[in-house]
């Protein structure tokens, strides 16, 4: 695949994900009852730099964890050799019922992974709500699932590529369309 656009840098993901963390704030009435929950791999980094800038706006933290949904998505879940699903990793060290679960991964596409990861956190208990930040939205969604946060939307086509790039793994922020 061949780099086709660069849509986001480092300080458009930075603007994106400061503009996120002022909306779930207000859209909250600040974070008490709120967690925020961090789709493995990409997602997660993502949830860490929000929970710095929601404790930086608000003075205080706001409950995190994470989650691998490998386990259960519909069409992941058979990926070792023998066919044994691969065990899911879930982190979260706080009590769901009745909060606000906020859902962060990095690009919103099918609906597939979001709905994963909503059947692993209805696991954990019964939230009030389930809410999802995502920096990118490229539509073409296959599950009726809808993002409250958007950095940013991207129309693509079916055959294109979002490639996001975080410094925690990649050693550079950015966010390109390949074909």
């Amino acid at each position: 695949m061949v780099e086709k656009a660069n849509i986001l840098d480092e300080q458009a993901i930075n603007r994106a994900l400061t503009r996120i963390a002022h909306e779930i704030i207000e859209r909250n009435k600040g974070i008490e009852n709120c967690i925020l929950v961090g789709i493995k791999t990409r997602g997660a980094f993502l949830a860490n730099r929000l929970a710095a800038k929601i404790e930086k706006i608000e003075g205080k933290p706001i409950k995190a964890g994470e989650l691998d949904i490998t386990l259960y998505r519909d069409d992941l879940s058979m990926k070792t050799a023998n066919k044994e699903p691969l065990v899911q990793q879930v982190d979260i060290q706080h009590v769901v019922t009745d909060q606000k679960v906020i859902l962060v991964d990095d690009v919103l596409y099918t609906g597939r992974t979001v709905r994963a990861a909503m059947d692993a956190v209805m696991d954990l208990g019964r939230p009030a709500q389930i809410q999802l930040a995502v920096l990118i939205d490229r539509g073409h969604r296959e599950l009726p699932v809808r993002a409250d946060y958007v950095g940013k939307n991207i129309p693509t086509a079916s055959l294109e590529r979002i490639v996001v790039r975080m410094q925690e793994t990649d050693q550079e922020d950015s966010v390109t369309i390949h074909e």
